[in-house]
């Protein structure tokens, strides 16, 4: 097992001063590095990017959303999914479907692979799973959940847990209910995105509802939703009764916000002392991980080109550097331009407009 190089002892010294506000905590039974976890995101979150997450903070990882048919059918491009580094240390399968047989035969076979534990995708709001019966779909006939379940649960080992939205829609708002069948069958925690299916990934999430779930929970809870910037994931870590909080989009842009949250009084300043070079250090890492995944030079090559336009989000010439990259179609290329931009940086701050949609399309 190959280990990437060593970050710079600045970039080192600077990550061990967060990680040090870092507690390990339990769901369940598993362990996880600390409260804040990456949530799962679909064509994101495979080996490279989770590990690279891990390295800078995510307290446990969960895979994009993999079919159960794609498993059972033993598609190769579903099967890679599956795949999990040796490197890996808090990360979970995620599986999407709609019948219960199929489910727990997939679930098998994504167990082998070794992941700590298995999740459920039941908050996919895409028309392509809806339509089937999966992701969301499952909040709208939750008398069938507890058989799905117990179905699944009687043939794997590892724990369960499910990620939720709060309902279908703002009429029927019914997550108190799945909590309480999820309790009753056996699921380990409970992770929910603040908005209904029909809301996709517009408006605001209802974190109202969220924390009033808290007050009759009987397993632990992890919120999800909106958690864009250090300073509100911060702010939402000192008054929420949440077990956890799951980061999505807002680790795109900024890669380094699980480290940055912790520090109450840092993340108040809404100021980074990340600077380009560290960005830099984090692209070749992401790099490596890649060509330690990837066996296709343009596989890697589209990977990294989507991550590193989004960690240049809010330093000065971003746009350019955008469009630099996307016009690029070799890899070599591509890196040297990413290095003279970075670089090219100095101690320039990044400044995110934290208001304008970003990624309205999904993700988490």
């Amino acid at each position: 097992m190959n280990h990437p190089k060593p970050f710079s002892l600045e970039l080192a010294q600077k990550l061990e001063k967060f990680g040090q506000f870092a507690q390990p905590i339990e769901l369940g039974s598993v362990r996880f590095g600390s409260k804040l976890l990456l949530a799962p995101m679909a064509g994101i979150c495979n080996i490279p990017y989770r590990l690279l997450m891990e390295d800078l903070g995510a307290g446990g990882t969960v895979s994009e959303l993999i079919s159960c048919h794609g498993i059972n059918y033993g598609n190769v491009r579903t099967l890679e999914m599956l795949k999990i580094h040796p490197l890996e240390r808090n990360v979970g399968i995620q599986l999407f479907g709609e019948d219960p047989e199929s489910m727990a035969r997939a679930a098998q076979t994504a167990e082998e692979y070794g992941p700590k534990f298995l999740d459920i995708n039941m908050g996919c709001p895409v028309t392509k799973v809806v339509s089937k019966g999966g992701g969301s779909a499952l909040l709208r006939e939750i008398q069938n959940l507890a058989p799905m379940f117990e179905k699944i649960r009687s043939k794997i080992k590892v724990p369960l847990s499910i990620k939720i939205r709060t309902g279908w829609d703002a009429d029927s708002l019914n997550a108190e209910k799945v909590l309480k069948i999820a309790a009753d069958s056996g699921i380990e925690w409970v992770a929910i995105h603040g908005r209904t299916r029909t809301q996709q990934y517009t408006g605001f999430a209802n974190w109202n509802y969220i924390e009033s779930l808290n007050d009759h929970k009987a397993i632990p809870l992890i919120g999800n939703g909106d958690l864009h910037h250090p300073f509100g994931v911060s702010e939402r870590l000192q008054k929420t009764q949440c077990d956890a909080l799951m980061i999505a989009r807002g680790a795109l842009r900024n890669p380094f916000i699980f480290l940055e949250s912790l520090d109450q009084t840092y993340a108040s300043q809404k100021r980074s002392v990340f600077s380009g070079k560290d960005y830099w250090e984090v692209v070749e890492r992401l790099h490596y991980y890649c060509q330690e995944t990837f066996t296709e030079e343009r596989t890697v090559l589209v990977q990294l080109r989507k991550l590193v336009v989004w960690f240049a989000a809010g330093f000065p010439h971003a746009a350019a550097f955008r469009s630099q990259i996307f016009g690029c179609q070799v890899l070599e290329d591509c890196m040297k331009i990413a290095e003279d931009y970075f670089l090219s940086l100095g101690s320039s701050q990044k400044f995110i407009n934290y208001d304008e949609v970003f990624m309205s399309s999904g993700h988490g």
